[in-house]
This record gives structure tokens, C-alpha cells and sequence, in this order.
């Protein structure tokens, strides 16, 4: 979403719209013709062997609609922010950057207290666990859950397996940015068997049931095409954002099949970040929250 609501996009609608009404205006005025006096020639369309069309223009009050809603059409995207965000500072666009900055001037400095104060620290400290408690149930339990326990593709916030490292530098860089974390699909190079013997490989680094002779061949297929993200160990790599698949921590499911698919389909699992909306301050409590959560 955030994508879609950039600079480009903003620009890509102002010019399609400008471009649209420039149409209608150049279709207007080169229909803009008198009638000529004498006989009226035919188009020379027939239609159902005898259906002729007079060669006439418009009527002059058919021509005054089309000009009057041009003429509408412009003065409603001049009052309305219907032509980009040129005009975001009148109507709900006001009174929302109104809004907003009260309540800057409100709790901002209540956010500010904290700005200076080790991660740690503000960790610690009861009222800025509770506004980050507040911040996470608002923007994050949404996906995490409200316990941050997680769910299906979503991490739980609350044990020590982090995908991009579970320092306070590496959970204040996945809130501010957010994260992307892609495995390309490995159908096509392992085929149908090679994907489950592979899948059956990976089950038996974590100690679930699995078909011996299967794994066995799937350590070759991991060797050759997993150990550049997941390491030779299996570890993981918090570079990448590559799991550890050795921890018995599933993002997605510890079954056969659903690893098969995965190693099939690959995964593309995407946070968005809350840097640019939160603010840093706002940013640096909801990463003490999210930190105490894994260091109780």
C-alpha cells in the first residue's frame, strides 16, 4: 500500500487526469464547425443497406453541455483533491494536519521523555511498557496477535527465534523499514520427489518423523541449493532473514506438506514499515516493547 500511495502514483493521476480533460477539449474544438448553407452531404457510412448519417456538427446546446462539464469537472478537482495531493491543505486535509499536530503538541513531549534513554532501559520502565503495549495493540497485534504470539506466517514476537535478529538495532530497523523476506520457489530445479525428499531432510534436522532413505538424498538437494541462504548448519542467516531450521520454530508449519510447499512455491511474506507515520520517538518505545517481550 505504501507503494501505491508514493510520489510516482501521485504524479501518474495527476497527468492521466490532466491529459483526459486536454482531450475532451481538443475533441470539442475540432468539432467546433458551422453548418454550411445548401445541401448537406452524406458521411458516407450506410448501415443496414440503406442507414445514412448527414454529415452535420454537434448542436450548438450539445456542444454548451459537454463544455459546461469540462468546465464542472475542473472547478470539482480544484475544490476537491481529486487532481493529486495538490490540495491537501483545505477540507479533510486540514482538519486532519490540525489534528495531528495537537496532538503533537499534546503527547509529544511525553514521547520525547524517552528519546535519550537506552532501549533497555525504557524496557523498563512501567509507563513506557504500557504506551508500548498501546502502540502494538493498535498497529501490530493486527498481524502478531494480541499476546504477539503470532499465527500462520506472522512470528511470534515472544521467544528468542528472530528471522532478522533479535537486537534492538535489528527490531528498530524492522519497524522503521520493515521487512521482505523472499525464498524463491525450488519446484522446477528438485521436481516433485526431489522437493519432498528434501522436505523430509529438513524434518529430520528438527527431529520430527521423517523417511530415512528420503533425507538422506535431500541432505544432497539442500547442499546444493539451500545452504546459500540457510547455511551449511541449517542455521539460518538474520542477513537474509533466512530461518534457523533447526530451533522446531515454524513460521508457516512443521507438516510434510506444508514444507514440500513451501520448498515448491518459495514464500514471500512482507511487513511494512511504520518509521515515517510512528515518528523515531514513537519508534523507539515500540522497539523497548517489543524487546521486552523476548527478554522476559
Amino acid at each position: 500500500m505504501a507503494d501505491f500511495i508514493s510520489g510516482f502514483w501521485n504524479m501518474y493521476v495527476m497527468v492521466l487526469v490532466a491529459l483526459s480533460i486536454l482531450f475532451c477539449v481538443f475533441v470539442l474544438v475540432s468539432n467546433m464547425t458551422k453548418r454550411e448553407k445548401g445541401p448537406v452531404e452524406l458521411h458516407g457510412h450506410v448501415w443496414d443497406e440503406t442507414l445514412a448519417e448527414y454529415n452535420n456538427p454537434l448542436p450548438r446546446w450539445w456542444m454548451y453541455l459537454f463544455w459546461i462539464t469540462i468546465v464542472f469537472g475542473v472547478v470539482y478537482l480544484a475544490i476537491y483533491p481529486g487532481f493529486g495531493n495538490v490540495n491537501q491543505h483545505r477540507g479533510q486535509w486540514a482538519q486532519y494536519d490540525a489534528e495531528m499536530q495537537a496532538a503533537e503538541e499534546r503527547f509529544g513531549p511525553v514521547f520525547a521523555k524517552y528519546r535519550d534513554m537506552d532501549v533497555m532501559a525504557v524496557a523498563a520502565d512501567p509507563d513506557a511498557r504500557a504506551m508500548g503495549q498501546r502502540m502494538f495493540l493498535t498497529y501490530c497485534a493486527q498481524c502478531h496477535g494480541s499476546a504477539a504470539q503470532g499465527a500462520k506466517s506472522f512470528p511470534n514476537l515472544t521467544d528468542s527465534a528472530w528471522l532478522w535478529g533479535g537486537e534492538p538495532d535489528n527490531i528498530r530497523e524492522t519497524i522503521t523499514n520493515g521487512r521482505n523476506g523472499i525464498m524463491p520457489p525450488f519446484g522446477p530445479a528438485l521436481g516433485a520427489e526431489g522437493a519432498k525428499d528434501v522436505a523430509n531432510y529438513v524434518r529430520s534436522l528438527n527431529g520430527l518423523a521423517h523417511d530415512s532413505l528420503r533425507a538422506q538424498r535431500g541432505k544432497e538437494g539442500f547442499e546444493t541449493n539451500c545452504v546459500a541462504c540457510h547455511g551449511a548448519d541449517a542455521k539460518g542467516n538474520p542477513m537474509l532473514g533466512a530461518p534457523n531450521l533447526t530451533d522446531n520454530t515454524w513460521l508457516y508449519g512443521s507438516s510434510e506438506a506444508v514444507i514440500i510447499e513451501t520448498i515448491t512455491h518459495g514464500r514471500n511474506n512482507r511487513m511494512p514499515g511504520f518509521g515515517e507515520f510512528l515518528g523515531e520517538d514513537k519508534v523507539h518505545i515500540l522497539t523497548a516493547y517489543v524487546l521486552s517481550l523476548s527478554k522476559k
